[in-house]
């Protein structure tokens, strides 16, 4: 046994990465012999996918950070933000330092989809415009918001969150944390019918209950779906029988499909058995699509009828599936978008890579609700301690605290820390309050950092925060 603590590195402090070292802190044998994490975030502030990837008018889900705060808050864990694992930080460098390394890194890309017409000018990925809408540093800060009639082609909580946020007024999201750029650019959006398409029935799609009835609280949707689309087979009674929230999720469907328009001024329909056979185009842009009626075959799965239509629509978003980014020195399975694992041990070529797990969508794909990453991350930290008690786990020749610190200031990497944190969410609680808001997220990247760690700029990198002397937190914040 090791008489200094287990130093373990998480690269990714979204929800997957904060359950990891939640549940290392946990365990008994890592508590036997003491535990020391340092957690690594590429972007300035944490939460990964909550605050960057969840619809702004959700604050349901964003109440998880509070959860996740009491994680991070504990004296075991630091956060190191604004380091990007592949330039800032190499493999060999977090070899050196940590007797393990954990990657809960998440997805930023939209699942490929092979559809003609999928290149034209209005033709859009949804992980792209959630980026847009959730003010991530990396992307845009325009979109463009012309056309009156738009289509979703997905039935997932994404294609939910993305036909919402389209088709809702901005002065209807003003009240949340979003930007004054997406606002203004909200505020100027000309979409007055969304249209969200599924191959399949009510029985199959991928909504959750909750999010599904969201659609119906703004005062400016009327929800549409054509009694036509209200169909079952043996396959699809089966799933309902089996399953409590397909059932729900399909009754919810049919009181859309039974009841009257309420005249409200935007129009978001659902439309089943309509699948997409090409994005229609004239001078390179969107100006329709062409789907195929579809039909079940017995099994809950469809077979195209051959009657075709052609919806006339001047932007079209995919939303059928985030893809996980491919992290340097480390295997990757470009098809499943995962790194190569068995429950948690990253493989390659045959082989565990010692000392290296993986958790979260990077590990499983990019698909399942934010809860399902704490199995994957208490299944990871299971064979970590299995082979730490096995002796199998790296030989770091600078595991002291230290030293990761003074490499990253020889690289004059701006990192940001947890105490940083507690001050950007002050700031960007302030800005909220000028407002009548609860928040206002800050977008630029250096503006983050600015607010995060203001002697940064004189070129003096203060610790990362562990609630020692130079703490900002307050009793009780959020």
């Amino acid at each position: 046994m090791q008489d200094r603590p287990l130093r373990v590195a998480i690269v990714g402090a979204g929800p997957a990465g904060i359950y990891a070292a939640d549940a290392l802190i946990k365990s008994d044998k890592a508590q036997d012999r003491g535990v020391s994490i340092d957690l690594f975030e590429r972007m300035p502030a944490p939460f990964g996918l909550i605050r960057y990837g969840v619809a702004p008018d959700h604050p349901r889900i964003k109440g998880i950070i509070t959860a996740l705060h009491k994680v991070l808050d504990k004296p075991q864990i630091r956060l190191i933000g604004n380091v990007n694992y592949g330039s800032d930080i190499a493999l060999e460098d977090l070899q050196q330092m940590y007797d393990a390394v954990i990657f809960s890194t998440g997805a930023t890309d939209d699942r490929a989809m092979n559809l003609p017409g999928i290149d034209l000018d209005g033709s859009y990925g949804a992980a792209q415009f959630v980026a847009w809408y959730d003010g991530h540093p990396d992307f845009p800060r325009e979109w463009p918001l012309e056309a009156e009639k738009v289509a979703v082609i997905g039935v997932g909580n994404v294609a939910l969150d993305v036909a919402r946020v389209l088709a809702k007024t901005g002065d209807e999201l003003l009240p949340t944390e979003i930007p004054a750029n997406v606002y203004e650019g909200l505020k100027n959006n000309k979409a007055v019918e969304v249209h969200v398409f599924g191959r399949r029935g009510p029985a199959q799609a991928k909504f959750t209950p909750l999010e599904l009835k969201e659609l119906d609280h703004s005062p400016t949707i009327d929800v549409i779906v054509d009694p036509e689309d209200i169909d079952y087979d043996e396959g699809s009674t089966v799933a309902r029988r089996s399953s409590k929230i397909t059932d729900q999720v399909a009754n919810i469907i049919e009181q859309y499909a039974l009841r009257d328009p309420k005249g409200r001024p935007h129009k978001l329909f659902l439309h089943f058995f309509e699948s997409p056979v090409e994005i229609l185009g004239k001078d390179g842009k969107v100006v329709g699509m062409r789907t195929e009626r579809t039909t079940l075959d017995g099994t809950g799965n469809v077979k195209g009828t051959g009657n075709f239509t052609d919806w006339e629509l001047g932007a079209v978003y995919r939303a059928v599936g985030y893809l996980s980014d491919n992290l340097p020195q480390l295997p990757f399975d470009h098809q499943a978008g995962v790194i190569p694992n068995e429950a948690g041990r990253v493989f390659d070529q045959g082989a565990h890579m010692t000392g290296m797990y993986t958790t979260g969508w990077i590990k499983r794909g990019p698909v399942g609700l934010i809860g399902h990453t704490k199995g994957d991350a208490n299944e990871t930290v299971d064979c970590l301690l299995h082979d730490m008690q096995a002796g199998n786990l790296l030989e770091p020749a600078e595991p002291g605290e230290d030293a990761i610190i003074k490499l990253l200031e020889s690289r004059s990497v701006a990192f940001t820390t947890w105490d940083g944190w507690y001050r950007l969410d002050e700031h960007e609680r302030s800005l909220g309050i000028a407002e009548g808001r609860e928040r206002v997220k800050v977008v630029e990247r250096e503006d983050m950092i600015a607010a995060s760690e203001p002697t940064m700029r004189t070129g003096i990198v203060g610790q990362c925060g562990r609630g020692g002397e130079n703490s900002t937190r307050e009793e009780g914040a959020e």
